[in-house]
């Protein structure tokens, strides 16, 4: 008799204010991987009903400026009613700071509506694998379409993206100094995050652009590579 591991379900909120939109990402989704369960919400006054511990979600997608959309705190709100659920902003902005907010917020992605489908799922695919997804302009180092400075977690907390954006391959920000420091005593992104006061997700932006900056390919070389800095 032959046995087969059951598939265990992926419990995933769709959160955005357009019906159009929702519908097209459930199907999306729903070829891609039959083992998801959705649940969808088109204001924030529903996402909170719906974040309330009754359901584990696995996968929560959701869209910045629904109706009851008062500030980026509400992402944090989210994050710790349910922190082991993956919080992925899909959203028409392309604002640097809407991305610096959401990630510091507990994000694990921002995917702009401009992207395509296949770029979206492999975004997705990525997140569920435990990483961050980051727009391909702040990965090449292109500036996105809001430079504007955003409110941190304090004096020194400066842009994680800063250095990709201005392409300062040699300049490390105050920031991913601390980072780097801890990187080299061998700590956790967990670690680091408690520490500096941020996030796993901001930590690990901002381990992406030191590894960018320093020219290496890991957290052993940019340890290394910390030595001589």
């Amino acid at each position: 008799m032959e046995y087969s591991a059951e598939k265990p379900t992926l419990n995933v909120l769709l959160a955005d204010d357009h019906l159009l939109f929702r519908d097209g990402l459930r199907r999306l989704l729903a070829q891609s991987d039959d083992s998801m369960v959705f649940h969808e919400a088109g204001t924030f006054d529903d996402v909170r009903r719906l974040c309330d511990g009754a359901i584990a979600f696995d996968l929560i997608l959701l869209d910045l400026g629904m109706p009851g959309w008062n500030g980026f705190s509400l992402l944090g709100e989210i994050h710790q009613r349910l922190p082991k659920a993956l919080l992925v902003v899909v959203s028409g902005s392309e604002k640097r700071s809407d991305l610096l907010a959401a990630l510091e917020n507990g994000a694990a992605g921002f995917i702009p509506k401009s992207s395509s489908a296949k770029v979206l799922m492999g975004a997705l695919q990525l997140v569920l694998a435990g990483g961050v997804y980051l727009p391909e302009q702040a990965i090449r180092g292109d500036r996105m379409t809001d430079s504007a400075p955003h409110a941190g977690n304090g004096a020194g907390d400066a842009d994680p993206l800063g250095s990709l954006a201005d392409g300062a391959g040699d300049q490390l920000t105050p920031r991913q100094r601390d980072v780097l420091n801890r990187l080299r005593d061998g700590k956790s992104n967990k670690q680091i995050a408690h520490e500096l006061g941020l996030t796993e997700g901001t930590v690990k932006v901002h381990v992406t652009a030191i590894l960018r900056q320093l020219g290496v390919r890991n957290r052993t070389q940019a340890a290394i590579t910390a030595n001589g800095l």
